[in-house]
């Protein structure tokens, strides 16, 4: 499916305003800012495993378009999220504060996080 693949990071902007928005320490934000750099999404219909890479740990998170699943965050923390799709090439996710939107550009991946007024981008290249 369109979504499949594993994706490298390669760019990042505003990433540290936006953890400091969620009210993370700024200890926590330095141990992870650079970690996570390969995803690895699988996609079966509308269902969804996402495989995040965080150095010695991986977290997975299952998902279906339209359902509420729960999910994992990088800090271990476990949140209440619903997956849609817009369009074809448009994954969005949206939990507690924090709206994640995951779109495909050609063998890019363009990730961007919103809370609030402030928003965060990651571009990932598929590899």
């Amino acid at each position: 499916m369109a979504f499949s693949g594993k994706y490298e990071l390669e760019s990042q902007e505003n990433f540290e305003q936006l953890m400091k928005a969620l009210g993370l320490s700024d200890n926590i934000i330095q141990k992870y800012k650079d970690l996570g750099r390969v995803i690895e999404l699988t996609q079966n219909g509308n269902s969804f495993q996402a495989i995040y890479n965080y150095g010695s740990k991986a977290i997975t998170n299952e998902f279906t378009i339209g359902q509420e699943s729960e999910f994992v965050s990088f800090t271990g923390h476990r949140v209440k999220a619903l997956a849609k799709l817009e369009g074809e090439n448009k994954l969005v996710i949206t939990m507690d504060g924090l709206t994640a939107a995951m779109e495909l550009s050609g063998d890019k991946m363009i990730e961007t996080l919103t809370n609030g007024e402030i928003t965060a981008k990651k571009i990932r290249k598929r590899i």
